[in-house]
């Protein structure tokens, strides 16, 4: 178990996944990883329910692939579509998450708004 709490929680995901099961349970979770499984939420791509002591997390059939982006590179608005080339596999699918001075949003929102920031995850 490594210290990266975003980082196990999505491996975890995937793993699951590629069990062919459909829900997983997370001991180790903090307000970060909520706020990024909040935007994965909103976009359809699972659904999770947080209880005292753990959070269990309901994968969808639309996730192909979801994964931590390490190091997590700091980037600048003209910069994003490098990295959008290098972790999706088309333009148009999927996202990246980027953390930005106004909060977790989808590279698309960091584009529209003209924000930068650190790289986060991808998910597709």
């Amino acid at each position: 178990m490594s210290q990266d709490i975003i980082s196990d929680c999505l491996n975890q995901i995937m793993n699951i996944k590629k069990a062919k099961k459909q829900e997983v349970s997370i001991k180790r979770y903090s307000k970060f990883l909520i706020d990024i499984l909040e935007l994965m939420k909103k976009l359809g791509y699972i659904d999770y329910k947080s209880e005292k002591e753990r959070l269990n997390i309901k994968i969808k059939e639309n996730l192909n692939e979801c994964k931590a982006i390490k190091p997590r590179f700091n980037v600048q608005t003209e910069e994003i579509d490098k990295y959008i080339r290098r972790f999706l596999p088309a333009r148009d699918f999927g996202f990246l998450i980027v953390s930005t001075s106004k909060g977790l949003m989808t590279h698309e929102e960091a584009l529209n708004k003209g924000l930068g920031g650190s790289l986060i995850a991808y998910v597709y």
